[in-house]
């Protein structure tokens, strides 16, 4: 499997994103800065999540033209936390596989938290390991009395 980090900050590509009209309206959408992977410089980006995929752009003006700079899908994250303590930053969080993690500081903590929040529930319902059919509903059993 390609790392989150070579996925994610190669320039994607479409098939990466395909079906995704990530032009439209998003679950969210906002400036982050994140940090590159080989130089460990922030860059700010325009970060639109939409669909299982955290994807993001140079600009925030995004239309059906517009290339995403990455792409992460959420089905493959495990954990979105805060991350002020591991880099020493105000409004940190970090994203993490099995094998990687990316970091990124948003502007303020409410961005923050509403972030990891919307990428939490992301992860959920793009990762759930039983569908709909396996799911059996004691709730609607009749008693057997």
């Amino acid at each position: 499997m390609t790392s989150l980090w070579r996925a994610a900050t190669a320039q994607a590509g479409p098939d990466e994103y395909d079906g995704v009209e990530f032009w439209g309206t998003p679950d969210r959408a906002g400036w982050l800065t994140k940090q590159g992977e080989y130089i460990k410089t922030w860059r700010r980006r325009w970060f639109v999540l939409k669909q299982g995929k955290l994807l993001w752009f140079k600009e925030s003006t995004v239309t059906p033209a517009s290339t995403p700079r990455g792409v992460i899908p959420v089905a493959n994250c495990l954990t979105v936390k805060g991350a002020e303590d591991v880099l020493n930053r105000q409004f940190a969080f970090e994203l993490s596989t099995r094998r990687d993690t990316m970091y990124f500081i948003a502007d303020s903590e409410k961005e923050k938290e509403d972030l990891i929040n919307s990428i939490g529930r992301s992860i959920v319902q793009h990762s759930r390991s039983v569908t709909d059919n396996e799911i059996f509903d004691y709730d609607s059993r009749k008693s057997l009395g």
